[in-house]
């Protein structure tokens, strides 16, 4: 939910952060993609808006590439997103895809004559086959998703009639506990019903941000990955539980790492981003954009004697309070 700041903070702290964001180097891209994203959406000065978002394409994230053509819509301040579009596509290729040519065909509208040119240039010679990053999440509907069924091993010894059965009830249960708030995936349950992508993957790189509840009881949170736990969310507050090593980890590791290798999370409330790569049997996770996880193995939770499962499903895991979740993208590899 919005919590509206008064004009004059928001002043304050744009210009605060415009100073910050030249000289320091604390923020990494992806906290400076967070804290414009909040700018933005709380103020109405459209000269903020319009700076913030000259600021936004500095950082060159894909989540900042996603949020600007989201703000296509607003005649006022649309010239200023095609241009961060365009800056960011421009300057980072691997972001080629085809959501992201849709993006940018949407900005053509919007920018001026020699702008036009140059996008439409680069999409003339852009790939037309790269797939990209693929939006897992709408922010309106819970189209692409699923209710949990057993564990890879179980569902594998399931009949398909009885795997039918018990996705329809399991559906039926993801549907109370997960819910859409203001764009945003909400997890308002309290047991441990994950939330899962109905297609399967194999290596991938994933994008989400996530939030936990300041006013929940033990938050907690996490990512499987091919339907195995998991990276860690966590309260870095939960000393009794371990939790102060930080988030990102691979909480199950056993024989392989389990800890990040530095605490990288932001204020409890407020929101953070992962970068997750799952190439064979390794994952390396980036927290806010510090690199936490290196190329370690994710253990088989389910069977510890087997490899991780070649192929399977993501899942957004909570229990204890509310957790949020946005900005859901995954690049097959």
């Amino acid at each position: 939910m919005k919590s509206k700041l008064s004009t004059t903070l928001l002043a304050c702290l744009f210009s605060v952060f415009s100073i910050q964001f030249s000289i320091a180097q604390k923020l990494t891209p992806e906290n400076q993609t967070i804290y414009l994203r909040h700018i933005i959406e709380q103020t109405d000065d459209i000269t903020q808006k319009q700076a913030a978002l000259k600021l936004l394409a500095n950082t060159g994230t894909y989540q900042a590439l996603t949020f600007a053509s989201s703000l296509l819509d607003d005649k006022q301040i649309a010239p200023a997103a095609a241009q961060t579009i365009w800056t960011i596509l421009s300057t980072h290729p691997e972001y080629n895809g085809g959501e992201s040519r849709k993006m940018l065909f949407a900005a053509i509208s919007s920018m001026d004559k020699k702008l036009k040119k140059q996008a439409q240039a680069w999409l003339d010679a852009a790939d037309k086959d790269e797939v990209g990053f693929v939006s897992l999440f709408n922010g309106r509907d819970l189209e692409g998703w699923k209710g949990l069924v057993e564990n890879p091993i179980k569902r594998a010894k399931m009949s398909s009639e009885e795997l039918a059965e018990a996705q329809k009830k399991a559906d039926e249960l993801m549907r109370k506990d997960w819910i859409i708030e203001d764009g945003v995936l909400v997890y308002i349950g309290h047991g441990w019903d994950n939330i899962c992508t109905v297609k399967n993957y194999a290596d991938f790189e994933l994008l989400v941000d996530w939030r936990l509840d300041p006013n929940g009881k033990e938050p907690d949170a996490g990512i499987y990955l091919r339907g195995a736990p998991q990276v860690q969310i966590w309260d870095i507050r939960r000393t009794n539980v371990g939790a102060q090593v930080g988030s990102g980890g691979l909480y199950n590791n056993k024989q392989n790492p389990s800890t990040p290798t530095s605490v990288e999370d932001n204020k409890l409330g407020e929101w953070n981003t992962f970068r997750i790569i799952m190439k064979g049997d390794k994952v390396t996770v980036w927290l806010n954009g510090t690199k936490v996880v290196d190329n370690v193995v994710l253990e088989n939770y389910w069977d510890r004697n087997q490899p991780i499962f070649p192929c399977d499903q993501i899942e957004m895991q909570a229990h204890g309070s509310r957790c949020y979740f946005r900005n859901i993208y995954v690049k097959e590899l």
